[in-house]
């Protein structure tokens, strides 16, 4: 039998809204810009290469993003990148920043019924300003326990998330749409991992699935967690 579930950690981008389409579209107008240069193969190859590198800098978000593509724009160009595309790269990342919230499917139905008998915690990464615009303007605020915007998905960061809230690891669920962020770190310290593909996923948070493991659980929709949270609590 397992243990009673008391708390609910969701993602947000790709779980809760679209994200990571917006940058995508951002990214083909980047390789538009600097298709004299290179072809949109190997400019995403050194823009992908440059997010790795920057993460410890810049963190995870738009405005590193952004940065992460002026500095390829530079290297590719043998630092010969006329100052219009930066400027055009800068407004992309202006239009990312104000872009309005698209929640998926089922998110608020779901996200409702689950809040009526469990606490709710969003834990997410990116930029602060740019998480809590989208949580203000996603209508699903009043809904959520905590919030916690971290700089990484960490089975360190997780265990204090859960202590900081008075939670049993072996009482939790996070989901969300990355393997490497989302499940693998939860399992690792005794809570839920569950998985709910996006038809898009960032390739730096890609990883093996851990099949077979015992707490983790792929979803093909949110709007299946409800069910299985409630069969997994008897």
């Amino acid at each position: 039998m397992s243990a009673k579930i008391s708390t609910i950690a969701f993602d947000a981008d790709d779980t809760l809204w679209e994200n990571e389409q917006f940058f995508r579209i951002t990214q083909e107008r980047f390789c538009e810009l600097l298709a004299d240069y290179t072809h949109a193969d190997h400019l995403a190859e050194r823009l992908l290469a440059a997010e790795r590198r920057n993460l410890g800098g810049y963190g995870f978000g738009i405005k590193g993003f952004v940065l992460s593509m002026i500095e390829t724009a530079i290297e590719v160009t043998d630092e010969r990148v006329p100052a219009k595309v930066i400027k055009e790269l800068i407004e992309a990342g202006q239009d990312m920043l104000s872009h309005p919230i698209h929640l998926l499917e089922g998110v608020e139905e779901t996200v409702r019924a689950l809040a009526a008998d469990h606490e709710i915690i969003m834990v997410t990464k990116g930029d602060l300003l740019d998480q809590e615009r989208k949580l203000a303007q996603s209508g699903l605020g009043d809904l959520f326990d905590a919030v916690e915007i971290v700089s990484a998905k960490t089975p360190p960061v997780y265990a204090d998330i859960f202590d900081r809230h008075g939670v049993t690891p072996e009482r939790a669920v996070m989901v969300g749409n990355s393997m490497k962020s989302d499940v693998l770190p939860p399992i690792e310290v005794g809570a839920w991992g569950i998985y709910i593909p996006h038809s898009i996923t960032w390739a730096i948070e890609h990883a093996e699935a851990p099949e077979g493991h015992p707490r983790y659980k792929h979803l093909e929709a949110l709007a299946d967690l409800p069910a299985f949270v409630g069969a997994i609590s008897r």
